[in-house]
Order: structure tokens, then C-alpha cells, then sequence
């Protein structure tokens, strides 16, 4: 028994030992008898792991500056309310104003509590904040049917260089003037006016000015500058008048102290029925011309024509009914006007935050690039920035508002947009500054103030 016990350990070992091993084939001395076994079946490669989509937050905070009606609670919560039910994004929304929207989001930067989201244009997204690395390039958000479907100027606007891009663009309008027709029919003015143009040549508006003048005997316009609110205004008037400018064409220097903006501030300085106004912006000019206090606005577009003075009056009436005629500003042929332009669209402050980030990118598709554009163009008053937006029309946007329909003959008279100058922000300090002196100057030294303010401007080209 004990032999047979000895025997049985022996065989499990041996066997134990055979599964543990890898079996050595001896090399054979002549082909095989028997069939060779099947080679093994390779194993299929292993499948990438699918990258992981980037976090998503579900919370962004906005900064919007009154553009139309995005500066507007009741209409932006509304937007507001479709893009979380669609999404699942919250966002919290903080209106600015012109005359200290920079400065909020300046303190805000410095707290290190920027909005996720900021909505204006070109020359604060790009020309301040992007050029100061403040925003995250979003270059990445412009598709090649983007490139195709969003117009040349404010797709070139919105970059800062070919691979580098601060805003994506949403809406656009040509800055105007608006003058009270009625007051202009009862003076006789209209005779200087093209009004299926909407042009006047320089010397058919001082014209104009001076019947309007000899018929109410009080002022008919203001160059105001009291900041740089609505500065478009008067930049515009100044350089159009007497064929000036404001940057040279490549946008390499601010070019005020040229003969024909001279010739245009000292005229427009000793004409009795125009004052030069340190006590107005360009939102007060705008009440004032509402309420009859004056005959013509500079500050004006079609956002103005559609809500005079933001009053929640009837579209394109002044306060007292008068008809409200928007117009071109005057060059000396009535041809060559080239009206400022203005681009509105989204851009994101570099918080750091990745999940926030793709968050932001979410909500500017779906405003700048969906279905829902059509909403975000309304809300602004303005016109869109492309016809189509992946592959949803939006030409006919405005096709029943008479309004928006007769100001589109304007449209084709933007100019450069050298709001995205380097040095902006600076230059339109100086800018308003240089006419408060030039108003208080009585008419004397006026090229050395402009010389001297320009030459602060384009300190920042070293």
C-alpha cells in the first residue's frame, strides 16, 4: 500500500509539473506523419479608447453692453431661457453702458472676476483685451463654412492675425446721421438733400444747416465730448467733411492732424448754429434731438431708428411726432462718404477654467451659428453678419420691417473698420479730450492741440 501511495504522489507531481511547463518540440529528423496543428488565430488589435470629451460647465456669467435690445432684461432672459432649456447651461447676465462698461470689466479683470462671456465689438475684444491676452483665442470656432458664410470685413475684424481670433461676429450696421425732416421740410432744407441717396455734399449740408438755423433761430447740431461715448459720431462728421481721416489705410497711425479734418473743426467751431458740447455724450445727444432740442444727430443708426433715444417711442418719430429721416454724412461730392461701421459679436475672458471654456464656445455657436442666430440678430436691432448660418437663411431676417429694409441703402457705404488700431482704447481718450480743447480754444492754436493729441496717440507705436 505504501509502494502504491508513493507511486500516486509521484504521477500528480509529474503531471503538475507538465501543466506549469512550455512544452519543447524536438526538432525533427524527418517530416511528421501526423497533420501539423492549425496556427493559432492572431488576435485583433485592441480599439483606441475614445478621447474624452472636454468637460462642460453648467453655469457662465455674461457682460453685454447695450446692443439693441441685448442691453434689454425682459428680451435677453427670454434668449436666455430657450439657450439653458437647450443646453443646460445657466447664464447669469450683467448689463453695461458706453460710459463705464470698460471700466466694470477693467476693475472686474483686475479682481480677477471676469464674465465667461462679454458681448461688443472688435476694437474692445481684439484691439484691448485680446492684444492685452486677457481673452482665449476662439480662432478654433471658425469652421471653413464659416470662413465662406460670414461677410469679408467683420470676419477680418474679429482676428487679430491669421490663427489668432478674439470674437466671433453676430451683427453689423453702418453708423449714420438723422436728421428732423419736418423741422428740415418747414425750413426749406430738403432741396439740399438726395433723398433717394440719403447723400448731401459738404456744401449743400451747410446749406441746410443755415436755413434750419435762420428758421428757429437756435442750435442745430453738436460736436459733444464729454467721453468717448458714441464717439462715432463725431470721428465720422469731422473726417468726412473735408476728406480726412482718422488712421492711415494699413491702420500703422492715427492721422488727425491732416488739412481737411483741421478745415472741419475750425468751421464747424465758428458756425452759430453748431456747438461744440463738453457736457454731451453721445447718448445725450440723442435725448437732446429727441426731445426737439436740436434739428440733427450724429450719434445715430438703425438700432436709434427703429427706438429713437431708446424712449420706447414710435420707430423713426421724435418725441413730438416729427418724422425722423436717417441720412448719409456729408462729403464734397456726396459720393465718397464713408460711413464707420459697427460689428458686435462674443468673445471669452481667459479665466482659466477649461469646463467654463467649452461652455462658452457652446453658447457662442448656438447664437453665432445655428438656428437660433436669427433670435440673437433680432434681439440687436442690427444686420447679420452672413446670409446664411449653417445652412439656415438668414437674409430674410428683416424682409417685412419697412424700416431696416429703406436703411439697407446705407449699407454699402462702410468704410475701414480702424477701430481695431492698436492703442483704440487711448486714442479715443485723446480723442474727446483734443475736442473739449479744440471748444474751449476759440478758435486759436487749433492745429497744435490736434497735432499735439495725435502725437500722444500714436505714442503707442513707439
Amino acid at each position: 500500500m505504501k509502494k502504491f501511495i508513493a507511486l500516486l504522489l509521484a504521477l500528480v507531481m509529474v503531471l503538475g509539473l507538465a501543466a506549469c511547463s512550455v512544452e519543447q518540440a524536438p526538432a525533427p529528423t524527418e517530416a511528421p506523419k501526423a497533420e501539423a496543428p492549425a496556427a493559432p488565430e492572431a488576435e485583433a488589435p485592441a480599439e483606441p479608447a475614445a478621447p474624452e470629451a472636454p468637460a462642460v460647465a453648467t453655469e457662465l456669467t455674461l457682460m453685454t453692453y447695450p446692443i439693441g435690445n441685448w442691453g434689454d432684461q425682459a428680451t435677453v432672459d427670454a434668449l436666455m431661457a430657450k439657450f439653458e432649456a437647450d443646453t443646460g447651461i445657466k447664464v447669469t447676465v450683467e448689463y453695461l453702458t458706453y460710459a463705464d462698461g470698460d471700466a466694470t470689466i477693467d476693475a472686474a479683470i483686475t479682481a480677477g472676476k471676469a464674465p465667461d462671456l462679454v458681448m461688443e465689438g472688435p476694437e474692445r475684444l481684439v484691439a484691448n483685451w485680446g492684444a492685452k491676452g486677457k481673452m482665449v483665442n476662439i480662432a478654433d470656432l471658425f469652421d471653413e463654412t464659416d470662413k465662406k458664410e460670414i461677410f469679408a470685413g467683420p470676419l477680418a475684424a474679429c482676428f487679430a492675425d491669421e490663427n489668432t481670433a478674439y470674437e466671433y461676429p453676430v451683427v453689423m450696421t453702418a453708423h449714420c446721421m438723422a436728421i428732423n425732416k419736418t423741422l428740415f421740410e418747414a425750413a426749406g432744407a430738403m432741396q439740399y438733400i438726395d433723398v433717394e441717396t440719403r447723400t448731401w455734399t459738404t456744401e449743400n449740408f451747410w446749406k441746410a444747416v443755415d436755413a434750419v438755423y435762420a428758421h428757429t433761430g437756435k442750435t442745430v447740431g453738436a460736436v459733444f465730448c464729454k467721453d468717448q461715448g458714441g464717439d462715432q459720431g463725431n470721428r465720422v462728421l469731422i473726417t468726412n467733411l473735408y476728406e480726412g481721416a482718422f488712421t492711415a489705410p494699413d491702420h500703422s497711425a492715427y492721422t488727425w492732424n491732416v488739412d481737411g479734418n483741421i478745415k472741419a473743426m475750425t468751421e464747424l467751431l465758428a458756425h452759430p448754429a453748431i456747438e461744440y458740447r463738453p457736457d454731451l455724450a453721445g447718448g445725450d445727444e440723442l435725448k437732446e434731438f429727441y426731445q426737439g432740442n436740436l434739428a440733427m444727430a450724429t450719434c445715430w443708426n438703425i438700432a436709434q431708428q427703429l427706438n429713437p433715444a431708446g424712449a420706447n417711442g414710435e420707430p423713426g418719430k421724435a418725441q413730438n411726432g416729427d418724422e425722423i429721416m436717417v441720412l448719409a454724412f456729408p462729403s464734397v461730392d456726396g459720393t465718397s462718404t464713408k460711413l464707420n461701421g459697427g460689428i458686435w459679436g462674443f468673445g471669452i475672458f481667459d479665466n482659466g477654467d477649461a469646463a467654463r471654456i467649452e461652455a462658452a464656445k457652446t453658447f457662442i455657436k448656438y447664437f453665432g451659428d445655428s438656428a437660433a442666430t436669427i433670435d440673437a440678430v433680432k434681439a440687436a436691432n442690427y444686420f447679420a453678419v452672413r446670409d446664411t448660418a449653417e445652412g439656415v437663411d438668414l437674409s430674410g431676417i428683416w424682409a417685412d420691417n419697412a424700416t431696416m429694409k429703406e436703411y439697407t441703402v446705407l449699407m454699402p457705404m462702410l468704410g475701414d473698420y480702424y477701430q481695431v488700431t492698436k492703442g483704440w482704447t487711448e486714442a479715443r481718450y485723446e480723442w474727446w479730450n483734443m475736442l473739449q480743447e479744440v471748444g474751449f480754444s476759440g478758435g486759436e492754436g487749433i492745429a497744435d492741440i490736434v497735432a499735439a493729441r495725435e502725437a500722444t496717440a500714436n505714442a503707442v507705436f513707439g
